[in-house]
């Protein structure tokens, strides 16, 4: 489909809220520059006379006609969409939040810069956390925090899938989470944490995930609602346990199943105790079946069958030194 009529008419646009924004900063300062020339060294009155009269027009016609400059971005923006010009979209998007600024709206403003965002995401992705980022400063100046702990996870997603960027992602990850604690927004919080802890994991940085882990799984324990979900966060905290030391790991099992004693009768408690045994008895033929034998009912995520391979190697790796 040729969108060059569609480009055409956002360039016009363009064009066209430019002028507005041009003609307001120089109709102000001609006006101005004229009133002052006449009535400056007259008396103070006058001069407080002049200044009212300043301030009324610019606060009437300038926000008139930067309103109208705002809206032409926009439509310019939406027209370059269709167009599917993500670049041209975003930076209209963005000239009209520089204008929202000027005129202190700034709700319309962070709306813009969302908008220049996701345009962005398209084309150019580090712009698209730029326009974000400078959203967020809104939402936070204005007490809306979980609006900005939503975009900031939006924010994690682009470096977890476009810049492939994890300690970036984890960072947004940990602030979206700190946001929604605030708010008392525990389950988003969780969410967010649960994503931390599985690239903590990932990182081999043990200890993190497992806290985290730890904490999500009482949480649940304690909700009719996720009651269900706690098992799972306790099996990932004693798999971590289990990168670390095979003590670590046993410990952990008994802890947990005296915290939640649900998670004695699950299928992942009867995996764990499993995979302790064939450790014990350095038996990978013994771990390799369990391991099997648990994937063919619930199937191994990607997170798991690495802990897991992890875990095999070690046992390998003491076989080799018995050697």
């Amino acid at each position: 489909m040729d969108n060059s009529g569609k480009e055409k008419e956002a360039t016009a646009l363009m064009a066209e809220a430019e002028k507005k924004v041009k003609s307001s900063q120089s109709f102000f300062g001609s006006l101005f520059g004229m009133t002052v020339k006449k009535y400056f060294f007259k008396k103070c009155d006058h001069i407080s006379s002049l200044l009212f009269f300043y301030t009324f027009f610019l606060s009437h016609r300038s926000s008139s006609k930067l309103e109208e400059a705002c809206d032409l971005y926009v439509r310019a923006a939406n027209m370059y969409k269709m167009a599917k010009n993500w670049c041209a979209a975003g930076n209209a998007f963005a000239q009209a939040a520089h204008l929202h600024l000027q005129m202190q709206s700034k709700h319309d403003a962070a709306t813009n810069l969302i908008d220049a965002g996701n345009a962005f995401k398209k084309a150019d992705p580090q712009e698209a956390i730029n326009c974000l980022n400078r959203a967020i400063e809104i939402y936070t100046d204005m007490g809306r925090f979980t609006i900005a702990a939503k975009h900031h996870i939006t924010i994690a997603e682009i470096y977890e899938t476009e810049l492939v960027d994890i300690d970036k992602a984890v960072a947004h990850y940990e602030q979206a989470a700190d946001y929604y604690k605030g708010e008392e927004s525990t389950s988003s919080a969780n969410k967010c944490l649960l994503k931390v802890a599985t690239y903590a994991a990932q990182l081999e940085q043990y200890p993190k995930a497992i806290e985290i882990y730890e904490q999500v799984g009482t949480y649940a324990m304690d909700s009719t609602l996720l009651k269900y979900s706690a098992k799972d966060h306790f099996f990932k905290a004693a798999l971590c346990h289990f990168c670390v030391d095979m003590l670590n790991a046993k410990l952990a099992v008994q802890k947990y199943e005296e915290m939640f004693p649900a998670f004695s009768d699950s299928r992942e408690c009867k995996l764990l105790k499993k995979l302790l045994d064939a450790y014990e008895e350095q038996n990978v033929e013994a771990y390799t079946d369990s391991v099997k034998e648990f994937d063919t009912i619930s199937r191994l995520d990607q997170w798991l069958t690495t802990m897991l391979l992890r875990i095999k190697k070690t046992i390998q790796d003491d076989e080799s030194d018995l050697r």
